[in-house]
């Protein structure tokens, strides 16, 4: 029997504004102060076995929260009989590369400046022990709609608090793979330079529209994360200053205690320094069409991928197997995945 403690509720709930494995959030109007909100609803069973998760995440936001201008803010808490409620700021202005995509132009120096913000969110988690573990662009989002908008850091169902005291490495395999550090697949431990890592590739897929270990296939992709396989393809990379490229090189590195700490990549030229566009040069060039393109035709492929896994997925099951059947039948594929990689 649950011991928790039902109060009032003091908001009403709209449109969902996104939804995922274990929860669905939506549109929270505060009902005494008309305030706007979004709300992560959390159905307590589907988190069975899980609520560690859920805890790590209120935690970290907890500690952090109003702490900086580009970290999502956590507003309030509470939980029913039923499900958990965690109240944060709504980001309005949408997903990173959605912002990116609708502009009319994108220049080097404006994906300099997003990487900038990023970077100073880093170093204020780093400082407070914080390791966020899930960097993508699905996890940056904006605050409004706004042509100077705050980007935020959002999202941090992966963090960990490390106890600066009592440290020890972290070994849980976790993350998206094409943005986890070599550490986490060889589970040799991990830390803060992982988020590094994560800056790393967003720099890069945000000056081009892919992924730097971009492979047909999962195991290949790991196979280029753990030896670091990437490069700078014309005519993608044509334009692309050096000094863009040597900070990505820095943070793409695969030995964690030679990449950049998040206060080093702040003092790096790319970050520091005003990127300058001479007139008429290359580096003036206008990169929305390109990365808009690349991302599109990326994102057609694995759809497409995808699309062939689950028939051919479905083709070797008989029609009465559940859905956890399959679902742990993945889990395994993608571990014996991982096996194979580090064997070799």
């Amino acid at each position: 029997m649950s011991n928790v403690t039902t109060v009032p509720c003091q908001y009403k709930t709209g449109r969902t504004l996104g939804q995922g494995t274990y929860a669905v959030v939506k549109e929270a109007q505060h009902i005494s102060t008309g305030e706007f909100f979004a709300v992560k609803i959390i159905n307590k069973k589907l988190m069975e076995g899980r609520e560690h998760m859920v805890r790590n995440e209120i935690n970290v936001l907890k500690k952090i929260s109003q702490g900086h201008r580009n970290i999502l803010t956590l507003v309030d808490y509470f939980e029913t009989i039923n499900n958990l409620y965690l109240v944060t700021d709504w980001a309005q202005g949408g997903e990173l590369f959605d912002r990116i995509c609708a502009k009319g132009s994108y220049y080097e120096r404006d994906a300099g400046n997003l990487v900038r913000s990023i970077t100073e969110a880093v170093a204020y988690l780093h400082d407070n022990g914080i390791v966020h573990r899930d960097l993508k662009p699905e996890n940056l989002l904006f605050r409004t709609r706004d042509e100077d908008s705050d980007l935020l850091i959002a999202d941090f169902g992966l963090s960990r608090i490390i106890d600066t005291e009592k440290f020890h490495v972290l070994t849980t395999t976790c993350g998206t793979p094409g943005y986890m550090a070599p550490e986490i697949f060889n589970k040799s431990g991990h830390g803060k330079p992982v988020d590094l890592w994560a800056i790393g590739v967003i720099t890069y897929f945000l000056l081009c529209g892919y992924t730097p270990f971009d492979r047909e296939n999962s195991v290949d992709e790991m196979q280029a994360i753990l030896k670091g396989d990437y490069s700078f393809d014309p005519p993608y990379w044509d334009g692309i200053s050096e000094t863009a490229k040597d900070f990505i090189k820095r943070l793409l590195t695969v030995d964690p205690n030679h990449r950049l700490t998040a206060h080093q990549a702040l003092t790096h030229s790319w970050l520091v320094d005003p990127i300058v566009n001479p007139l008429g040069g290359q580096m003036n060039r206008d990169l929305l069409s390109s990365v808009r393109q690349n991302f599109n035709a990326r994102k057609t492929f694995k759809k497409a991928v995808d699309a062939v896994k689950a028939i051919n997925s479905l083709k070797s099951h008989s029609r009465s197997a559940s859905l956890a059947n399959l679902l742990e039948k993945s889990r395994v594929e993608a571990d014996e995945d991982v096996q194979q990689v580090l064997a070799v």
